[in-house]
């Protein structure tokens, strides 16, 4: 039985998840973006279902405000929303275009079942239960994000000069996603503490878990898809 370390809650998820977490933030397929040596074609295949992902994501804020007690959770979903529809899908097909994506690539593709298989499982855990299991299963990709760009900056391996990938590095250690990553993991502790973090760990250690072993399958997508 997993008990509920002493931390906020999103740490004692990620010290619960053990080498899974490991496995994910240190990715063959991240190290590739630190030392650039990632294949083209890998971050093209991640770029493309990333779009699609997005989609899903929207859909998860979505019901993130269904899901809402309160009115406040109400309007941090729906402002959630409006910047992912309105600003980051739009910064993600300018992004894409400059890898030779255009928008009716993007539009036009087929998600892959590791696509498939993790934005199903988030919607599945919202649908099934309640807000917390809802954004416990999104925080590997929200603030596993944000490790990851924090971690390859301060990694001295990490190429900056003539790395094809140093926008998307920057771009998850920035100032601005860093502080959208520590604002999730205090929602995250705020709505644990309403909720019952306590007597429900072990089953939130679960979802965290498997969420984190798919976001692993969805780097690996890439590699595989190189």
């Amino acid at each position: 039985m997993v008990s509920a370390p002493e931390a906020g809650i999103f740490a004692a998820l990620r010290e619960a998840a053990g080498d899974d977490w490991r496995d994910y933030v240190e990715h063959p397929f991240v190290r590739g973006l630190g030392d650039g040596t990632l294949p083209e074609g890998a971050f093209r295949h991640y770029l493309v279902q990333d779009y699609l992902f997005l989609i899903q994501f929207a859909r998860a804020y979505g019901l993130a405000a269904y899901k809402a007690d309160t009115l406040a959770e109400i309007r941090a979903a729906s402002d959630g929303l409006k910047a992912l529809v309105e600003v980051e899908m739009d910064l993600h097909r300018t992004y894409c275009a400059g890898w030779g994506l255009e928008e009716a690539a993007l539009e036009g593709a087929d998600a892959d079942g590791a696509t498939l298989a993790y934005t199903s499982y988030v919607l599945e855990r919202g649908l099934a239960g309640d807000l917390l299991d809802l954004r416990v299963a999104l925080a590997p990709c929200v603030v596993g994000y944000g490790e990851i760009g924090a971690r390859l900056a301060a990694d001295p391996a990490t190429r900056t000069d003539g790395n094809p990938y140093a926008s998307w590095i920057e771009m998850y250690a920035g100032t601005e996603y860093q502080a959208f990553m520590r604002a999730e993991v205090e929602a995250l502790d705020s709505l644990a503490a309403r909720r019952g973090r306590s007597a429900r760990f072990e089953a939130l250690a679960v979802t965290f878990r498997t969420a984190t072993r798919l976001e692993a399958a969805f780097w690996q997508a890439g590699l595989d898809a190189a």
